[in-house]
């Protein structure tokens, strides 16, 4: 295994956390400067309709997904500067 993919496991693991932790903040202020409600609505949430249901999973995970990948090619690239070689 190469250097480069020992290096960022930890990194990766600990990148991953932190990317979840931000994208759930950054969805929340979202969905109160859209808005709506101060909690996104549960999908079992009997007093929401499903539109809303719906748009709030797929912005929330639009958001997860972009936070998680620029913060992840963050950590690859900040390991092939410590160790000359990408980790993918």
């Amino acid at each position: 295994m190469k250097a480069s993919k020992i290096a960022y496991k930890p990194l990766g693991l600990v990148l991953g956390a932190l990317s979840g932790a931000l994208a759930g903040a950054v969805f929340k202020q979202l969905w109160k400067v859209t808005g709506h409600d101060e909690d996104a609505p549960d999908a079992t949430d009997e007093e929401r309709g499903w539109r809303e249901v719906v748009i709030a999973a797929a912005l929330q995970g639009a958001i997860f997904a972009a936070v998680k990948a620029a913060v992840d090619r963050g950590g690859a690239t900040a390991v092939r500067r410590l160790t000359g070689t990408w980790p993918g």
